[in-house]
């Protein structure tokens, strides 16, 4: 499988507003795409798309070889959204642990999620009592723990101190040598360089889908802000706020 994700002219409306307007990307195997935009640009949308919970006007998503959303692809897709999605009255540990039960895998691999995002001591701890940075960590370590084929993260370094980032990022890159996909949203540009691919998304609209170097290269620049920024001029939408 060369493609882990491709999706095809995507529509979203959300009452009388469109969403998205006939996205169509494709992201490689193995590898780390950046879902890069501004805030409001579409990129949870598209993120919800890809994991099957959005309603789409038109279009198709195809995941892993599978029909976003099917149910062959439970066991196979991790999602990791911006709101921490583990239990408040549980500990780490405990959270960790539940979610390796589901899987049928042992305590030491929960235990080894928790390492890789930084949280063995924090283990014991209740996720009410954390800080947002380490609640969206537990989150991060719940949907590693079954060693899905694609991972989907919404933002996953907000509230991070730049150690943390740096981690995390070195965590992912590893995942995918491993042979994990991953979408990792975010409208930090300075994190669009550590990806291997990026999406660039603005109101709705694809408006670069490349590597990073390529897309440094046909903006002119080697900054892949002022390149973003060059890109958004050229689609006559404007400055990004």
């Amino acid at each position: 499988m060369t493609s882990a994700i491709e999706v095809r002219d995507l529509v979203v409306e959300r009452g009388k507003r469109r969403v998205l307007h006939g996205i169509s990307c494709t992201v490689p195997a193995g590898s780390v795409a950046g879902l890069l935009g501004p805030s409001g640009s579409g990129k949870t949308t598209l993120i919800r798309a890809v994991v099957g919970v959005q309603v789409v006007r038109s279009g198709t998503v195809t995941v892993l070889g599978e029909p976003a959303g099917s149910a062959t692809l439970r066991r196979t897709v991790g999602y990791v959204t911006q709101a921490p999605s583990v239990y408040a009255d549980l500990s780490v540990r405990e959270n960790a642990r539940y979610f390796a039960s589901l899987y049928g895998l042992s305590s030491p691999e929960a235990d080894r999620a928790i390492a890789d995002v930084g949280l063995a001591g924090a283990a014991g701890q209740l996720v009410g009592n954390l800080s947002g940075g380490q609640r969206s960590r537990a989150s991060l370590a719940c949907a590693m723990i079954g060693q899905p084929r694609l991972l989907v993260l919404d933002e996953p370094t907000v509230g991070q101190d730049p150690v943390l980032r740096a981690d995390l990022w070195a965590k992912f890159h590893a995942l995918a040598a491993a042979g994990t996909t991953l979408l990792v949203s975010s409208h930090v540009m300075d994190e669009a360089g550590r990806c291997d691919r990026l999406l660039l998304i603005r109101e709705g609209r694809l408006i670069g889908d490349d590597s990073p170097a390529a897309i440094r290269a046909s903006a002119g620049t080697d900054d892949l802000e002022e390149a973003f920024l060059r890109l958004i001029r050229g689609t006559g939408e404007g400055v990004a706020a």
